[in-house]
């Protein structure tokens, strides 16, 4: 399967510092839940701590990727729900560690009034294509 093709700024859109606009793939769709800061057993990682959360969520994006064939170089669409704007820097931080900037995905930020637990600061779900 070829590489997804990423165009980070279509012509009379501005350009974007922390995600690209257009992403298109050929291939298998895999779509990703939105994950959260729980850990194998279901516990909880980093209450209150939004750097120790977004380093759990995005290894349980890897992992679930990682079971459909995939990797972070597939994933063409990413969704954040967070509880504050505040933890997108630490989300970015945990996303850089996985996905350079050259490949960034597009992307979706939204702050929602809670999650499904009140413990929990973000939620990430994850869009990639993969060959057939």
């Amino acid at each position: 399967m070829s590489e997804p093709i990423r165009i980070p700024a279509p012509e009379g859109v501005a350009p974007a510092a922390a995600y690209t606009h257009v992403v298109i793939g050929t291939g298998r769709l895999v779509a990703v839940s939105g994950q959260l800061a729980l850990d194998e057993d279901g516990k909880l990682v980093g209450e209150g701590d939004a750097a120790a959360q977004a380093r759990q969520v995005f290894e349980n994006l890897r992992r679930c990727l990682a079971a459909a064939g995939a990797t972070f170089d597939d994933v063409v669409k990413m969704t954040y729900f967070v509880t504050d704007m505040a933890h997108m820097p630490a989300i970015r931080a945990a996303r850089a560690a996985h996905i350079p900037d050259d490949r960034l995905p597009a992307a979706s930020a939204v702050q929602v009034a809670s999650l499904v637990a009140p413990e929990f600061l973000m939620e990430i779900e994850a869009f990639a294509v993969v060959a057939p």
